[in-house]
C-alpha cells in the first residue's frame, strides 16, 4: 500500500518520520503532589501504594467544571444530587485501612462522582460499586470510562442490600454514613476481609473499620468524620 503524500513529503524534507506529538503537560500535577504531600502524608498516611494511586487520579475530573479550580483542597465539594466529593484525607484514610494488595475484589457504597471508584481501581483487582441516584451512577460510568478505569463495575439500586450477586468481597467501603453497620454487607463481607464506614447520627459520626475473623465481627473506631446519610432499608429513611 503507498505511503500517505503528507509523510513522503515529511521524509524527504527532514530525511525521517515525523515525531509523533508529544502529550501536553498535566497543570494539575504539581497539585496533586502538593496535595498528597501536605494533606494526606503529612497527616500520617504512610501506605506507597494508596499515596501513588492518590497522585495519579485526576481529581479536577470529578467534580463540577465551577469547582475544578478548588479540586485539590483540602476539603469536601458538592458534585450534585444533594452529594459530596470527600475531601482528599479521608478518601486516602479510608482506602489505607483496607490495607488492599492488588488481588481484591472491592465493594463500594455510593459511588458518587466516581473518584473514590478510581483510586480503589488502582489498588484492586475488580471494583464493584452501587449508587443510588440514577443520575450519578450514570455519569461516573461514562466517566470512569473515558478516564480508562475499565475494572469498575457501576451498579444503580439500595447500597444498604449490597450486591449479593457478585459476593463475597474481601473489602467494602461505604461512602455514607449509617445508624449503624448493615446487616446484609456484614454478611456479604469475606473471611478476612474488610469493611470501612461511617457510623454515627447525621451530624457527626465516626470512621469505623470491621474485621470479619472466623465466626464473628472486630469492630475498631477510628477518626472522627462528617459523611451525607446512607438512604436505603438498613440506612436512613429518605426525608
Amino acid at each position: 500500500m503507498p505511503e500517505p503524500a503528507e509523510l513522503r513529503r515529511g521524509e524527504q524534507e527532514s530525511g525521517s518520520a515525523e515525531s509523533p506529538p508529544q502529550a501536553a503537560p498535566d497543570p494539575y500535577a504539581e497539585l496533586r503532589r502538593e496535595m498528597v504531600k501536605k494533606q494526606i502524608r503529612a497527616r500520617g498516611i504512610s501506605d506507597p501504594r494508596v499515596l501513588s494511586a492518590m497522585e495519579r487520579v485526576p481529581r479536577h475530573e470529578f467534580v463540577p467544571d465551577v469547582h475544578r479550580a478548588r479540586a485539590y483542597e483540602d476539603s469536601p465539594l458538592p458534585i450534585g444530587e444533594g452529594q459530596t466529593i470527600s475531601q482528599p484525607y479521608i478518601v486516602a484514610a479510608m482506602t489505607a485501612a483496607l490495607q488492599l494488595t492488588g488481588t481484591e475484589r472491592v465493594l463500594e457504597i455510593g459511588i458518587g462522582s466516581g473518584y473514590q471508584a478510581a483510586i480503589l481501581s488502582l489498588l484492586a483487582a475488580d471494583v464493584y460499586t452501587i449508587e443510588r441516584s440514577a443520575p450519578l451512577a450514570h455519569s461516573a460510568s461514562e466517566r470512569l470510562a473515558r478516564l480508562g478505569y475499565a475494572n469498575v463495575h457501576v451498579h444503580c439500586g439500595d447500597g444498604t442490600l449490597g450486591l449479593p450477586e457478585f459476593a463475597p468481597f474481601d473489602a467494602i467501603l461505604v461512602g455514607a454514613s449509617a445508624p449503624a453497620i448493615p446487616a446484609p454487607l456484614a454478611a456479604q463481607l469475606a473471611q478476612g476481609g474488610r469493611m470501612i464506614i461511617p457510623i454515627g447520627d447525621t451530624d457527626s459520626q465516626e470512621l469505623r473499620l470491621l474485621e470479619h475473623i472466623g465466626e464473628g465481627f472486630h469492630v475498631r473506631s477510628l477518626d472522627p468524620c462528617r459523611f451525607v446519610p446512607l438512604v436505603g432499608r438498613y440506612g436512613w429513611r429518605e426525608s
